[in-house]
């Protein structure tokens, strides 16, 4: 998948975060991560109710990982006018994606952070050594928290973003931390990979 900063963002350095456009039916719209799938042709929406049911938790406010030295509120983070998923504006501060799960729900919550910047580290620069096992606690806005474990890390080319695997839907909840990895393009002025971060819940 191709990175496509929105448009004023000349200046950022990690320009390489996570992006989702979704073709459904011949027509390609944002979509949300984890959203239900249509209802079947000749089936008016209005009439259409899912079977699911989610859990009601509040929104993320805060991330913790200790291994990595992460202490960061979370911004929320939306979809830029192209259908990219927008970036953290602040190089210290980690955003969730608001239009997917909420950490705890069913399906995949999605956090992104910054390596670093032009003028140093940024608020990520040690989550692409998690080990498996390493503790990931998300605070929520009603005081209460849950905690992830890393299953697994992986380096991916920003042209083989796995947009299945990181923003597609699944039956138990999951966190998917998102940030850039690999070489820098010197001219094209971001790295060329991403590095992902898969966790589950540790309940």
């Amino acid at each position: 998948m191709t990175s496509r900063p929105p448009a004023g963002r000349v200046g950022l350095v990690a320009t390489c975060l996570a992006f989702s456009v979704v073709t459904v039916a011949g027509s390609t719209a944002a979509a949300a991560p984890g959203a239900a799938p249509a209802p079947p042709a000749g089936v008016a929406v209005g009439s259409f109710r899912s079977v699911r049911r989610y859990d009601d938790v509040a929104e993320p406010v805060r991330l913790r990982i200790p291994a990595a030295g992460v202490d960061t509120r979370l911004d929320r983070l939306g979809l830029a006018a192209d259908g990219s998923v927008d970036v953290p504006v602040d190089y210290a501060v980690a955003g969730w994606f608001r239009d997917g799960p909420r950490p705890g729900q069913a399906g995949p919550a999605v956090i992104l952070g910054h390596l670093d910047s032009r003028t140093g580290p940024a608020v990520f620069l040690e989550v692409p050594g998690l080990p498996p096992g390493a503790e990931i606690v998300v605070d929520r806005a009603d005081g209460s928290t849950i905690a992830f474990r890393v299953t697994r890390t992986e380096r991916v080319s920003k042209t083989e973003f796995p947009t299945d695997l990181v923003y597609g839907a699944t039956l138990q909840p999951s966190l998917r931390l998102v940030t850039c990895g690999g070489s820098f393009d010197q001219n094209a002025g971001h790295y060329r990979d991403n590095v992902i971060v898969y966790a589950d819940p540790t309940g």
